[in-house]
């Protein structure tokens, strides 16, 4: 099924994001972690694709696969950067082998020591390019506070309509903490033309160090609100991740109450924290 099927019938899709473990960690974990994330019923799970090349491919294909298998629709990941046209050929030939309808198309960040970028300079060529080559749903990444290359958010509105014309049918945000931001990039999509249903992506925090890296990496506003909660209960564990999902619940009632087409969740492969923001929201989509 192609995950853009399912928008537009009255309620609010729902889907989960998990990620390949380590190289050094076992591979079975994160197959106990999908069927604790299946058992909550999720429109779809997509799985990401980091550093490794085709051997990391190869991980990624594997658990969409193994998810599909498992009745629930999935969703892979595929960055371009430093990715060759033959590269992309061959990726894209496995994942029909496998299946797989659905395409997140990423350009992605080069990984530290590489220096070629490869075939596909930006994330709508490779969006063109696995267009041409089969009947896939594919889905683009885009940035309610604009993406931090870009030099303004009106530049960041036009690429971002580049996704779609080249075949994006459908938009995962990155994170955000504050859903004012949110609103204001839904509407500015609207008024640059951009149709395709558009998934809020929310990640609960849940400790100190994550937060940290979250803010070094992607540059995230975050609300006096977000920031008082850090600092009250930092030092307290379970506190703060039973306050990071009760933040991120209270951020999916408002974006749900808005109206919004979709819920992405970050899981951070941790179910419990999952299976805690779903039973307190269940009942709203």
């Amino acid at each position: 099924m192609k995950t853009s099927d399912l928008f537009g019938k009255g309620r609010t899709v729902f889907s989960f994001e998990v990620f390949p473990p380590k190289r050094d960690d076992p591979v079975a974990g994160i197959y106990s972690t999908v069927e604790r994330l299946k058992d909550l019923s999720p429109d779809f799970i997509s799985v990401t694709y980091g550093a490794g090349g085709t051997k990391n491919s190869e991980v990624t294909l594997a658990i969409a696969s193994e998810i599909k298998r498992s009745g629930v629709e999935s969703v892979m990941h595929l960055p371009c950067v430093g990715m060759t046209r033959a590269d992309a050929e061959d990726c894209i030939a496995r994942i029909r082998d496998a299946g797989i309808e659905n395409i997140l198309a990423l350009r992605g960040d080069l990984p530290e020591g590489m220096t070629e970028r490869g075939d596909f300079p930006h994330a709508s060529d490779l969006i063109e390019f696995i267009k041409q080559r089969g009947d896939f749903n594919i889905l683009a990444a885009c940035y309610p506070e604009g993406h931090p290359e870009s030099p303004s958010v009106t530049e960041d509105i036009l690429n971002l309509r580049k996704k779609t014309d080249a075949g994006a049918c459908q938009l995962v945000t990155q994170l955000f903490f504050d859903n004012e931001f949110f609103y204001r990039f839904l509407e500015r999509c609207r008024i640059g033309g951009i149709t395709v249903p558009v998934s809020a992506g929310i990640m609960p925090v849940v400790n100190k160090k994550q937060i940290e890296r979250i803010v070094s990496l992607c540059g995230a506003t975050l609300p006096k609100k977000f920031t008082d909660m850090m600092a009250r209960y930092e030092d307290n564990p379970d506190a703060l991740r039973d306050a990071g999902i009760a933040y991120a619940v209270d951020q999916i009632v408002d974006l749900v109450s808005h109206g919004v087409e979709g819920i992405h969740l970050y899981t951070m492969n941790r179910p419990y924290v999952a299976e805690k923001i779903h039973a307190a929201v269940a009942s709203l989509l």
